[in-house]
């Protein structure tokens, strides 16, 4: 099992979840986060002042598949979430040991 942690552009939300949904992808959560990476934020005026917005607004999302689904979910955020801009986001993937769904007692792949 692999859990995938993305962190995308907030506009790009809506349309991930639902390229992800149609390729077959059961359940995922989402956080709104703020951060920089490369870009270092950006500088605004507010009235006729010069400030930095050192932490952008973006959506972390982390869904846990199965290994054979992995490259599929991969694929389907970087299409749908790629602007081709500095700051579209990062794919963290990690190996699970286990999962163990709280209702039922159900571990491994089946309580995903």
């Amino acid at each position: 099992m692999k859990k995938i942690e993305t962190i995308i552009r907030h506009y790009k939300l809506e349309d991930t979840k639902n390229a992800l949904s149609q390729a077959g992808i059961q359940g995922m959560t989402v956080t709104e986060v703020r951060g920089f990476g490369r870009q270092k934020g950006h500088k605004e005026m507010y009235r006729g002042a010069e400030y930095t917005v050192d932490f952008l607004p973006k959506v972390k999302l982390e869904l846990v598949v199965d290994d054979k689904l992995a490259k599929l979910v991969i694929d389907t955020i970087i299409k749908v979430a790629r602007t081709g801009q500095i700051g579209d986001g990062k794919i963290f993937v990690s190996d699970l040991s286990d999962v163990i769904r709280i209702r039922t007692g159900e571990t491994g792949p089946e309580a995903i």
